[in-house]
């Protein structure tokens, strides 16, 4: 089984979680796991929709790993969403090329878990506000797996509780 790794994260050399996420998964691309960052694959150009298209159709599984942005994903992810899940090429009556694939999301999360609850003071959970995320999955023909979600990372996550997700992260990819 082959894994998409598309990481979008707009900052990342900054990045303490996502870097992190993202070498784990790089010290596995032999094992099938390959990893794009996308921010520097982009390089603030447009994206190559074809060069994209031609990525995602030649693996089994793709991840869209990213940091939760205002309740959402960076303004790269929606965008690549746009431009590449093109009608009769990922739905439409035509549109099969990423039919029967696996879809995951790998999320890191700013605040802690508790205040991701309908009767917490956001009330939503997390898997609430990847509704969208979802719909897609539906909409393009892949089937949603559930998210890697990793929440509070910035308020006090350890590098042993990294480490940790680091290590969950991994087995999630390697997942037949």
């Amino acid at each position: 089984m082959t894994t998409a790794v598309l990481v979008f994260h707009p900052h990342m050399d900054s990045s303490r979680i996502n870097a992190r996420l993202m070498r784990e998964a790089m010290g596995h691309e032999s094992e099938g796991i390959k990893v794009r960052d996308e921010y520097k694959v982009c390089n603030g150009g447009p994206i190559d929709v074809a060069e994209e298209q031609r990525y995602v159709a030649s693996c089994d599984r793709i991840v869209w790993q990213f940091p939760m942005y205002w309740y959402s994903c960076p303004p790269l992810l929606k965008e690549w969403e746009d431009e590449v899940l093109t009608y009769g090429w990922a739905y439409g009556s035509h549109g099969d090329a990423l039919r029967g694939k696996d879809l995951m999301l790998a999320v890191s999360v700013g605040s802690a878990a508790d205040n991701y609850r309908h009767d917490g003071p956001f009330g939503y959970t997390v898997d609430d506000l990847l509704a969208p995320f979802r719909a897609t999955a539906n909409l393009i023909g892949t089937v949603y797996r559930e998210p890697f979600i990793l929440t509070g990372v910035t308020s006090g996550l350890g590098d042993e509780d990294l480490t940790r997700a680091a290590e969950q992260y991994l087995l999630r990819l390697s997942e037949g």
